[in-house]
């Protein structure tokens, strides 16, 4: 079984963490909120979340994958040279690693987007030139990492985590009970 951590700062971006968690935890992943300071993590919207580690006494080996929600001031709040260190170790062994709205930014300060496809909110890493930004992607996958918009691309962004950890059948199954399927049609239906 896969095991992912979703960091939490303060200021964390709360639906691009806990949409996250939840499609993990549907599919039985071990998914662990991980928190770089307190127990209790408040989010950009002053909802406070209980973390299931702190990242001072995990041993990040044991994870297959990590996740950096976006946010303000949570995505910089992530520059944290722990934090650092595990996307980089994940990136050297080749895991899986995600951000999502202002954390691809995180991602490009630790080096790890240089010359990758990658996408984030409006305004974050477009204009950067060590990068492929992708302005008109819900989720950018490059090679064993994932980036997104904001959000509302949340839930895709978590489907796609899962996907890409090989659980493809959880995948299916969850995007139609989660009705994914039927909300896709209904947009593509009246934009035509």
């Amino acid at each position: 079984m896969k095991k992912v951590l979703v960091i939490l700062a303060e200021g964390f971006e709360e639906i691009e963490a806990i949409s996250v968690v939840d499609i993990l935890r549907r599919a039985s992943v071990t998914c662990h909120m991980c928190s770089i300071d307190k127990e209790y993590v408040e989010g950009t919207h002053k909802i406070l979340i209980k973390s299931d580690c702190n990242i001072n006494d995990i041993d990040s080996r044991e994870y297959d994958g990590v996740v950096l929600p976006g946010g303000l001031p949570g995505a910089d709040n992530l520059k944290d040279e722990r934090v650092k260190n595990i996307v980089k170790e994940f990136n050297k062994d080749n895991k899986l690693i995600a951000a999502i709205c202002a954390a691809p930014e995180t991602l490009e300060v630790f080096g790890v987007l240089k010359n990758k496809k990658c996408t984030s909110y409006p305004g974050f890493v477009q204009d950067r030139i060590s990068v492929d930004y992708k302005e008109n992607e819900i989720v950018v996958v490059d090679d064993n990492i994932i980036t997104s918009r904001g959000p509302a691309t949340a839930i895709e962004f978590g489907l796609e985590i899962l996907k890409q950890l090989g659980y493809e059948e959880e995948y299916k199954e969850i995007k139609e009970s989660m009705m994914v399927n039927f909300y896709n049609k209904k947009i593509n239906i009246q934009q035509k």
